[in-house]
């Protein structure tokens, strides 16, 4: 890359960087009980633009040819809590926060590229298991310390793109031939977003099993 764009792109970050503190003292001095309105409004601003300020700066680390996108992604994944793991006839990823809404390409390319990293990673260290029929399980987690309202509808929610990533490595298709789709919502200690894949034979008790925990943690 030229010298001269990359410092252009270097100051333009910087101006976005300070752009986001100021959202972010907005936040901290806004008397949130009284002016709820304007706090929802400068969260908003604050996480999406700290999330194309992430994109854009791993744009940066790309140009060096000491540190390739391959190799970088995987520890992105790491660092934002991107877990991949394997059990009897199933598979479960967990996912930082909540899906962004559709078309919020940004949060999307945040989370795409390291997913699909650690996906990669995930099987070639471990292999993959394939089942002759697919129930796949979003679980929306919200956390239960903050304001229901915050629940949003399913169709809201960018949920195609991590299927589309998920079955290039852990499934023979995501077509409705071979996958069934369930949406469901928790209350829990934060917000995240949890992906099961797993034989279609194990649904049931799957389901039945988490009820009864859900049901036990309510009690």
């Amino acid at each position: 890359m030229n010298r001269e764009i990359l410092i252009q792109r270097v100051q333009s970050i910087a101006k976005d960087i300070r752009i986001l503190n100021k959202a972010v003292e907005n936040m901290d001095v806004t008397n949130i009980p009284l002016v709820l309105e304007n706090y929802k409004d400068f969260s908003a601003e604050a996480a999406q633009r700290a999330e194309w300020v992430a994109v854009r700066l791993r744009h940066l680390v790309y140009v060096l040819p000491f540190n390739p996108k391959r190799d970088y992604l995987p520890q992105a994944a790491d660092i934002m809590g991107i877990k991949i793991e394997q059990r009897e006839g199933m598979y479960e990823l967990t996912l930082p926060g909540l899906m962004p809404k559709r078309r919020s390409t940004r949060g999307i390319e945040y989370l795409i590229d390291p997913l699909m990293a650690a996906l990669e990673r995930f099987a070639r260290e471990h292999g993959v298991v394939r089942f002759p029929h697919y129930t796949v399980c979003f679980v929306m987690v919200y956390d239960r310390t903050l304001p229901e309202r915050r629940i949003r509808d399913y169709d809201n929610l960018e949920l195609k793109a991590v299927l589309d990533a998920a079955a290039c490595f852990l499934m023979e298709s995501d077509s409705g031939l071979l996958c069934d789709a369930y949406h469901s919502t928790e209350l829990g200690e934060t917000d995240c977003t949890q992906m099961f894949i797993m034989d279609s034979r194990c649904y049931p008790q799957w389901y039945a099993e988490r009820q009864e925990r859900l049901h036990a943690a309510q009690n």
